[in-house]
């Protein structure tokens, strides 16, 4: 029977009798051991070929000294698992205890005030001097600035802005300066990445992180610094000036750029102001503000086609932990001006949950897997022989260039070509450097193959499907949506030389994990599409092609997660210097459930979707009511061509980035729970009665006003006319008779140039897609459409829900009557409509 020793210097024999191993031995079997530590018999009988050393021992005893080896590495690992876990535990319950303290202290300060004020106040509304953001950390703090501080650019200036900064941030961090609540979805143990917090009814919108990370608080201070390393819409942070403290900190003023998440918004900027500093106990501190003019400090102008943005006291607490480590307490307060973009995208920029995920968390997860990839230095190289270090910059680079193509800053070279109002957006890149990343030369000897970068863009609004199933399925399913034609066109741009060993044995598809924990994961992987392209020399011999591409945000249980499909061509080489081209998705909640139902039962399209009775529910909160789940979703794909090709490819790429539209529409529509499939039958929406008479009462009002059929085959049967009305290529839309008129019902062509849907179409009111002009026109016939019945409206432009302009010939209006001819709503049809 084997036994086990601690020192691995003990083996037994077949007799029972235990022998003592040599240091020579171990030291042999140690090597072997490193090298393959489950050999097999051969290899074991070899090693004893081998090493004259090892001639005495027998084989099997070979093989229980390697079992034995196995099993203490694994109790090894095991104990510095439990090692790590109780001193992460211990740091956390040291956290706890603190927080606990200080909110027991603070409720009895306020209970005390309460009762003090109470008989002391003659008026109880009041107001007083709210104190209760006092912390234990931020005790002693407020003294050191003084009750007048100066406010000017000056360094004495600057550092009364710091020294405030720095308190009221201790605030939102350890007291109670922000009401917070615990973040939907987040539950805090050991295995999750921390305590994580959303802001509730304070100005803009903030979050708050907790964790524990294996980091010393420089370390961690430099990294989180960095903001663009791990930050994905962070464009730039420029630091202007650096001025240094008596107490050994630093005052930096820092211009800093936000990407657009989508094309329907402008990007950001912040004018900060940034303080670095200890505290008394040792803690580190990085605390950030932006400077207005009310502080008079130093200003920066603003910048063309950037919506300047406020950043509250914001910042990190960085604790070092005893064991080694650091407890890290970061805080996101921010005003993002959400009235500069559509109000189907507010929520964008009103979510605290989208900040938390976004940025307060992104933050947490860099200094996470930074710390696990110290830990793990045997194992820090992966089959494509990468540190993870080296896979962080290529995502990082992929993610990048897709934000420099949804956003196309005039900066880095990017002109809009064609109409700029146009449903897709073409732009075009030559400058130097976006060709410098493109056109590299490769060791084989090819040269450059293009000389612009163009990019098709355009962005589209989901309803009730969730993004990270639909996501999942355009990278399952590429087939569906994907054109080989165009995939060998975008690998064009990258010329290919001998197809590298390293990627040939991938066979396919091959993913690469970059980062493992419960609330999000991101992957990497290269996909191959054999036989797609052709080689520069022979445009008839095929050869495959490579994508590198990124995933993320496929967790269906993760809130608020943006979700993203980014790929480009690759070199097969697969070289560290690859020109990247990045294509893709962009998929982002816009997390603005609404109730959409009404105890009313009104006789329109909308309310009468029976949806459920086919299986085909919508999402339905604890009281019962209907929600619609909405997401907007950005494509962009960019192309490497040369520039006499310019207006061919422009073309091409438009066409393909609308069938790329219908198709994810197409998709999307069979993975919502509420959608119209006709695969159901005509039951949901068509087949229900209220729908049918309501398209019956439509078509008769309108052959009765105009003396014409609306309909060109006219059929007895109510279900051919909803049919045939659902069909119509013009828009049909019908509103409620109220002083602000809502619709209530849509043909398909009526909702697809509305960019909406059935379950979501109440949510837009009437004069909302009108412009000045159209809402003039509307207001002067709209009293004809009242007393005649009916009016027709010139042509002119309107608005869809996402914002685009909409162009239509003409326009009739007419009041749809019922069976005792009352009016029951107003009918319009837009005829020969188009976006512009």
């Amino acid at each position: 029977m084997a036994m086990s020793c601690k020192d691995g210097k003990l083996g037994c024999l077949d007799n029972g009798k235990y022998v003592r191993y040599t240091p020579e031995q171990v030291e042999a079997l140690e090597r072997v051991y490193h090298e393959c530590p489950k050999p097999s018999s051969i290899r074991r009988q070899q090693l004893i070929r081998e090493c004259p050393i090892l001639s005495n021992i027998e084989p099997k005893q070979i093989k229980v000294w390697f079992q034995n080896r196995r099993c203490r590495e694994k109790q090894r690992k095991e104990a510095s698992r439990l090692q790590a876990v109780n001193r992460k535990l211990t740091a956390m319950n040291k956290l706890l205890m603190e927080e606990n303290d200080r909110l027991q202290k603070q409720v009895s300060q306020l209970v005390h005030e309460n009762s003090y004020f109470r008989q002391h106040t003659p008026n109880p509304s009041l107001p007083a001097k709210d104190t209760s953001c006092e912390s234990v950390v931020t005790s002693g703090q407020h003294q050191l600035a003084s009750q007048n501080p100066q406010r000017d650019a000056s360094p004495a200036g600057l550092l009364s802005i710091a020294e405030e900064t720095l308190a009221e941030f201790l605030s939102k961090a350890t007291g109670t300066a922000v009401e917070w609540v615990q973040m939907p979805g987040m539950k805090p143990g050991p295995d999750s990445i921390g305590i994580i917090a959303i802001s509730h009814g304070c100005t803009g919108v903030a979050a708050r992180a907790c964790g524990l990370v294996g980091l010393e608080p420089t370390r961690v201070a430099e990294i989180v610094k960095d903001r663009p390393s791990w930050f994905r819409e962070c464009r730039a942070v420029d630091v202007m000036n650096v001025l240094p403290t008596a107490n050994g900190g630093t005052v930096e003023l820092l211009y800093m750029q936000l990407y657009a998440p989508t094309t329907l918004a402008p990007p950001r900027d912040f004018w900060l102001l940034r303080y670095t500093s200890v505290l008394e106990d040792g803690s580190l501190v990085v605390c950030e503000r932006s400077l207005k003019s009310t502080q008079n400090g130093p200003s920066m102008p603003l910048v063309q086609n950037f919506v300047r943005a406020e950043m509250l006291p914001s910042g990190y607490l960085i604790r070092p932990c005893d064991g080694g480590g650091s407890i890290i307490h970061i805080v996101d307060h921010m005003d993002l001006e959400a009235c500069s973009v559509p109000e189907v995208l507010r929520p964008l920029y009103e979510s605290p949950k989208v900040l938390a995920q976004k940025t307060t968390m992104a933050a947490l997860r860099q200094l996470k897997q930074i710390a696990q990839e110290v830990t793990q230095t045997n194992s820090s190289v992966n089959g494509w022989g990468r540190r993870p270090a080296a896979l962080r910059a290529l995502s990082q680079r992929l993610s990048r260039g897709f934000n420099e193509a949804v956003n196309g800053f005039t900066d880095e070279g990017w002109s809009v070509i064609g109409d700029s109002m146009d449903d897709v957006t073409i732009t075009v890149n030559s400058s130097p450097d976006k060709l410098m990343g493109l056109n590299l030369t490769f060791s084989n000897g090819f040269a450059p193959v293009s000389n612009v970068v163009l990019c098709a863009k355009a962005s589209m609004l989901l309803q009730n499907v969730p993004p990270a199933i639909l996501l999942r399925f355009l990278r399952e399913h590429r087939s569906e949506w994907a054109d080989n034609n165009i995939d060998a066109y975008l690998a064009a741009a990258v010329k290919v030389g001998p197809c590298s060993a390293r990627v040939g044995g991938f066979g396919g598809q091959v993913i690469l994990p970059l980062a493992h924990t419960i609330e999000h994961e991101e992957f990497m992987e290269v996909i191959k599409l054999e036989g797609l392209g052709h080689s520069p020399e022979d445009a008839i011999v095929p050869r495959d092609i490579f994508l590198l591409q990124l995933c993320s945000g496929m967790d269906e249980n993760a809130v608020g997660t943006c979700a993203e499909l980014i790929f480009a061509p690759i070199d097969a080489s697969f070289a560290d210097d690859a020109p990247l081209l990045p294509s893709g998705f962009r998929i982002i909640p816009l997390d603005s459930a609404k109730e959409v139902s009404s105890p009313n039962r009104t006789l329109d399209l909308a309310s009468a979707l029976e949806i459920g009775s086919a299986g085909t529910k919508a999402s339905t909160d604890q009281s019962g009511n209907t929600t619609c789940a909405r997401s907007v979703m950005t494509i962009a794909f960019e192309f490497g061509i040369e520039s006499h090709m310019q207006e061919h490819v422009a073309s091409m790429a438009r066409q393909y980035v609308r069938g790329i539209i219908s198709s994810v529409q197409r998709v999307a529509l069979a993975l919502s729970p509420s959608h119209i499939s006709s695969q159901v039958g005509l039951r949901t929406p068509l087949g229900t009665p209220e729908a049918q008479t309501l398209a019956r009462w439509i078509c008769q009002s309108y052959r009765g006003y105009m003396g014409v059929e609306l309909l060109k085959s006219n059929s007895d049967g109510n279900e051919s006319i909803l049919k045939n009305l659902w069909h119509h290529t013009d828009a049909i839309i019908c509103c409620s008779m109220k002083a602000m008129p809502v619709f209530t019902f849509a043909n398909q062509a009526g909702l697809d140039m509305l960019e909406t849907t059935l379950v979501a179409l109440q949510d837009i009111s009437l004069e909302k897609i009108f412009d000045d002009n159209g809402r003039k026109t509307l207001c002067s016939e709209f009293p004809q459409i009242m007393q005649q019945g009916f009016a027709c409206l010139q042509g002119g432009i309107c608005l869809s829900s996402m914002g685009r302009p909409v162009s239509y010939e003409r326009a009739v209006a007419w009041k749809v009557l019922n069976e005792e001819e009352n009016a029951h709503c107003i009918c319009f049809v837009f005829i020969n409509w188009s976006f512009v």
